[in-house]
């Protein structure tokens, strides 16, 4: 739950700069972040969390 939550709070600053710096415009911003919600609730969502979840465990079992 905390890596997702860190996450959708960086995926959320990144939107933001984007937008600020001109480089997305809002209107496909919300697009994205709509199907994201939608993408969320769907079927997919389970199979994306353990995807995701498995690149963030391997990135932190990496010794440097």
């Amino acid at each position: 739950m905390v890596v997702s939550l860190s996450v959708v709070l960086l995926l959320a600053i990144v939107l933001v700069v984007m937008i600020r710096s001109n480089n997305i415009k809002t209107g496909p911003a919300i697009v994205a972040i709509l199907f994201g919600f939608f993408l969320a609730s769907s079927g997919m969502a389970p199979s994306i969390t353990r995807f995701l979840n498995s690149i963030a465990e391997t990135i932190s079992n990496i010794k440097l």
